[in-house]
């Protein structure tokens, strides 16, 4: 699969977090750039992502073909697994504070 079609998160290290809202990818963007305190890069483009830390970043992924939720948020890290883990944990934190249910993926979603 070529980079420019990619589906999956683009690091190396991922910790994925679930949200079972109808929201569009760019409206859970946005509301993780207000969160996080940061902005959406590459927000005209087919790969946009809310950078978290120097080393770690958020991607939002979204159901194909018009199926319901849930949509993945990863959080991904060029550093290391522990990274990725620290700043999910900081996000899904965040995104609860204004009302989101965050979950872990079950097993059919991994």
């Amino acid at each position: 699969m070529a980079l420019g079609d990619r589906d999956t998160a683009s690091g190396p290290f991922v910790v994925t977090l679930v949200v079972d809202l109808p929201i569009t990818k760019l409206d859970a963007l946005d509301v993780i750039a207000f969160v996080s305190d940061g902005i959406v890069e590459n927000a005209r483009t087919a790969h946009p992502r809310v950078p978290l830390a120097p080393s770690a970043w958020a991607e939002v992924q979204i159901p194909r073909f018009a199926d319901p939720p849930p949509l993945a948020v990863d959080v991904c890290s060029d550093a290391s697994p522990g990274v990725a883990r620290e700043h999910a944990l900081r996000l899904s934190d965040a995104l609860e504070r204004v009302g989101w249910t965050v979950r872990a993926p079950s097993d059919d979603e991994i």
